[in-house]
């Protein structure tokens, strides 16, 4: 098994890590760190929580040069709010550098003061530079930003970056810097949409795929809960206050049910942070603080904070309903049951989203069927046991299936043994029927041999 110390680190990068308390590379991190390490580019596909943030900042860290005054890496990222965390991880890491060779880290995100930004960068350039792609072309384009110094480019989350159509912002920050560029691509999907920026850039690029052992980590129990009539508010009220959970989070699939269902949880006396693309840079910025600082039990989110936020300590996911995109749903519960800690993942649904939930369970996602009652969870039964039942039952005439379907109708007592018992004597009178003709034909050869 891969240490770190197999890597040969600067003894700053070795302190910074045990204050981490990583002992072992994960698997991507095993793969890749010595290749880059190396001077490859690569192309790393990866899950969320796999580790890829350390991946790629350990051997920036390693790589960096104190007396280079210049922009040396540029990471690009396409959410503020994972900037702002691969920005304290590498604070993290240059910590313990001593004083005159600590890195220069600057972020540079949008609802930032860009003026003050700009006025920081006519004193003295950043050495490290992480932010979303807008906000770093924007300062470069004004020629504030000497990215055109820097070796290595990073880009994180490059499905998420092509989704939220951040490419071509990428595309122009590539294109300004030199043509022996080390780039490193990580991304938890390589979609077909993303090969044309890859080829243009990426010359003979180490790739490597992470398979992850499970599709949700065994230290996950992934429950799933059916609304059965009930509001989903109050299930999810309810599914939140049945334990004292460390940190819960509860996913929304759109801006507006987010809100909605906060608005709802507040009313009933819970202190909730409200986390999505609808509230204010700023606002939300603070908020994120609050639940770093544990402020917040209960937070309620987009699919922004599945890809983009990492909040340490959740014990509870609650999926208010099946994610729009299928793939946000390992996003989401894998937000829990991390480094090895255990937690608890509880999908609702509705009966029209059945089919959504074979969709998951396709991927290769299993559920454990339960229900809610009198304050607790308890196991339930398996919601296609009458698909089960059908096909192992004995296929009937037409006049039964009729007959059947009338009593269903009428739903009095006892009819399941009336349908029963007129299933029996329907077999019986069948049985007689063919005894009958049976008996006919045998007379009907003695008469013609007697006529012979």
């Amino acid at each position: 098994m891969a240490k770190f110390t197999d890597y040969n680190l600067r003894s700053e990068i070795y302190e910074a890590l045990t204050a981490l308390h990583f002992k072992e590379p994960t698997a991507v991190q095993a793969k890749l760190i010595p290749v880059i390490l190396q001077g490859h580019s690569v192309v790393g596909q990866s899950q969320t929580g796999s580790g890829k943030t350390h991946t790629f900042l350990i051997p920036i860290f390693q790589q960096y040069d104190a007396e280079n005054q210049n922009v040396q890496a540029v990471i690009t990222t396409p959410s503020r709010e994972l900037a702002q965390q691969i920005y304290e991880a590498a604070k993290q890491l240059g910590s313990t550098f001593s004083e005159s060779d600590q890195p220069r880290i600057s972020l540079y995100v949008g609802g930032m003061d860009k003026s003050r930004q700009i006025h920081q960068l006519k004193n003295k350039q950043p050495q490290i530079v992480i932010g979303t792609p807008g906000r770093i072309k924007d300062l470069y384009q004004a020629g504030e930003l000497d990215i055109h110094t820097a070796s290595t480019l990073v880009v994180d989350e490059a499905d998420m970056t092509l989704d939220l159509g951040f490419l071509p912002d990428v595309d122009a920050i590539a294109s300004a810097m030199p043509e022996d560029l080390k780039m490193h691509v990580f991304s938890a999907t390589i979609p077909q949409k993303l090969q044309p920026f890859l080829k243009k850039y990426l010359s003979n690029p180490v790739i490597e795929e992470i398979p992850s052992e499970t599709v949700i980590a065994p230290t996950i129990k992934n429950i799933l809960v059916g609304t059965k009539g009930e509001s989903k508010d109050t299930l999810v009220y309810n599914l939140l206050t049945m334990g004292n959970p460390y940190l819960a989070l509860v996913f929304a699939n759109t801006k507006k049910r987010a809100h909605e269902l906060t608005k709802s949880l507040r009313s009933r006396g819970l202190k909730v942070a409200e986390i999505h693309g609808g509230i204010q840079p700023r606002e939300r910025k603070r908020t994120m603080q609050q639940i770093q600082h544990l402020d917040y039990q209960y937070v309620v989110a987009t699919d922004l904070a599945a890809r983009g936020i990492d909040i340490p300590g959740v014990s509870l996911i609650i999926n208010d309903g099946i994610p729009t995109e299928l793939e946000f749903f390992i996003h989401r519960v894998g937000r829990t049951g991390r480094n090895g800690m255990s937690g608890t993942a509880i999908t609702i649904y509705n009966p029209d989203e059945e089919n959504r939930v074979q969709m998951v369970e396709n991927m290769g996602v299993k559920f454990e069927p339960m229900t809610y009652a009198h304050g607790e969870l308890k196991s339930g039964y398996d919601r296609r046991r009458r698909q089960k039942r059908a096909k192992t039952t004995a296929k009937l005439d037409p006049t039964m299936i009729g007959m059947v379907k009338k009593k269903k109708k009428r739903v009095k007592p006892g009819y399941k043994r009336q349908i029963k018992n007129n299933i029996a004597r329907d077999a019986k009178y069948k049985k007689r029927v063919e005894e009958r003709e049976t008996l006919r034909a045998a007379k009907k050869a003695k008469k013609r041999s007697h006529g012979k």
